[in-house]
């Protein structure tokens, strides 16, 4: 008897429902593209532009970066998947995470995926009608990221949220555009030169920043 073949979908479609397990196993059958399972949904990238979205994702992981490279003891990924819970499994553009014994609350897994919650998530939205502002942030906020930052490139505009008591508050700039997080020492923002695309700016302010006793107590105290 001739076997019968299989039934069983492997690719991925925009819009699925899936378990987290299953997003995995057709993830894995498609490797060069980006999906993410939201509220157990599939979401899959359109192309991207360089404008709306290649250039301002380079532009925040160098300022991330920059802080990563001046501060042992934390770790960065760029497009790195997360499973967060059974039904949200999110690549976001950009993420700094703690290590347990430094009091996160996310780890590397075996097979070298992030579990759990990092502290700062940065997604690069190209409007506010993207689903960044609306089912991510509310499953962020539900897993406890400490802190959420959403840059939507074609309104001009960033927000950057501080989890206080269970719901997100929007960390405002000071008078010279800084924000500054909270749960990161040092890492500062200049929020006007970063739209107006002044990267120079941008690292000179971070720059400031790391050059803080707070940032040097922050150091000190992941390596002691």
């Amino acid at each position: 008897m001739s076997k019968q073949p299989s039934t069983k979908r492997r690719f991925l479609e925009n819009g699925d429902r899936l378990t987290r397990q299953e997003f995995e196993r057709r993830y894995h059958a498609m490797p060069n593209l980006k999906a993410e399972l939201i509220e157990g949904k599939v979401y899959m990238s359109s192309p991207v532009r360089i404008v709306n979205h290649g250039r301002p994702h380079a532009q925040i992981m160098t300022w991330l970066g920059t802080y990563y490279a001046a501060t042992p003891g934390i770790d960065l990924g760029d497009n790195a998947t997360v499973r967060l819970d059974w039904d949200n499994e999110p690549q976001p553009d950009g993420l700094l995470r703690l290590e347990p014994a430094n009091g996160g609350r996310s780890r590397i897994s075996e097979d070298g995926y992030v579990e759990g919650a990092p502290e700062l998530i940065v997604e690069v939205a190209a409007s506010s009608a993207s689903y960044d502002l609306d089912d991510k942030l509310k499953v962020y906020r539900r897993n406890s990221v400490q802190e959420y930052l959403v840059w939507q490139v074609e309104d001009d505009r960033l927000d950057w949220f501080s989890l206080q008591d269970g719901a997100y508050v929007a960390l405002l700039p000071d008078e010279a555009g800084i924000v500054r997080s909270r749960v990161f020492p040092g890492l500062w923002l200049a929020v006007p030169a970063l739209l107006a695309g002044n990267i120079a700016t941008v690292l000179a302010e971070l720059q400031t920043g790391l050059k803080t006793a707070a940032h040097r107590d922050f150091v000190q105290t992941l390596n002691g």
